[in-house]
């Protein structure tokens, strides 16, 4: 009697479930190529106007926004930090870049005094970074950061690592500190002449010019204050070494976590400091 009974509940249920609409499919949490980006984005900017970010802004920002798939590419294809330190000095602070290097650190040496004395890190480390990342303000990027974040934010493969970057994007368009036609960077959404991920840009950006804005992107005051601001609250000690097995060397995987680079990044400081 229990089973019959049971039976029929469920073919009740079953015929009650069959006269009610299905519900529209959710929107995907990730997806691996651009099906379902379009759902996506529209869930995103709901779950971003929740947090506070202001239709203005979203509107702006994710106009014309589409699913870049040479964004994909690239992170797939990250070849350079499987180079040997040779290779890697040679791409990314080859000799000249040293003899220029030097003629920056001369020509900036107040202000880089100041901020050493404000935060603590020596300027050929600052110098070094800013020549590795961009040439010195030469080359930031010239792909959307907002589609760029966008893309890897929908991908699987850290979704939740670039739906944190992108919020954090959107958030630095709100406060004025630059527009999303100005937020224009690198591939994994690296922004400014030194290339900080848009959360770091939120927790470390200074406005050490003392305009009103935390502008990474054209006050080399603010780029530079900036840097060293990151490398402070890293835990980098005035004064200590940076080279390997010196204090300030493991705070250099804070900036890169791949070993080449921190490598590369205290051999090139120590050539121009000599």
């Amino acid at each position: 009697m229990a089973f019959r009974v049971a039976g029929k509940f469920v073919a009740v249920a079953f015929a009650a479930m069959s006269m009610i609409p299905m519900a529209a499919a959710a929107a995907p949490r990730c997806g691996n190529g651009p099906a379902g980006f379009s759902a996506w984005l529209q869930e995103f900017k709901s779950e971003a106007a929740e947090r506070g970010i202001s239709s203005r802004v979203l509107d702006t920002a994710f106009a014309g926004v589409t699913y870049d798939r040479k964004v994909i590419g690239y992170d797939r294809n990250q070849h350079a930090f499987k180079m040997t330190l040779d290779e890697f000095m040679a791409r990314r602070a080859p000799p000249y870049y040293v003899k220029r290097a030097k003629a920056m650190m001369a020509s900036n040496s107040r202000l880089l005094s100041r901020i050493q004395k404000r935060f603590g890190v020596q300027p050929e480390v600052l110098v070094a970074i800013w020549g590795m990342e961009t040439g010195f303000g030469s080359y930031m990027g010239n792909l959307s950061t907002i589609r760029s974040l966008a893309t890897l934010a929908y991908d699987c493969r850290r979704s939740a690592f670039f739906t944190n970057e992108l919020t954090s994007a959107l958030e630095i368009i709100q406060r004025g500190d630059m527009t999303a036609a100005e937020m224009r960077g690198a591939w994994a959404g690296e922004i400014g002449q030194t290339q900080l991920l848009a959360s770091k840009y939120l927790q470390y950006a200074v406005d050490f010019d003392g305009d009103g804005r935390r502008d990474l992107i054209h006050s080399r005051a603010d780029v530079l204050a900036s840097t060293a601001n990151f490398l402070k609250g890293h835990g980098w000690i005035p004064g200590a070494g940076y080279q390997p097995g010196q204090p300030n060397f493991a705070v250099l995987a804070a900036w890169n976590k791949a070993k080449v680079y921190q490598q590369a990044l205290a051999l090139f400081a120590k050539k121009i400091a000599d």
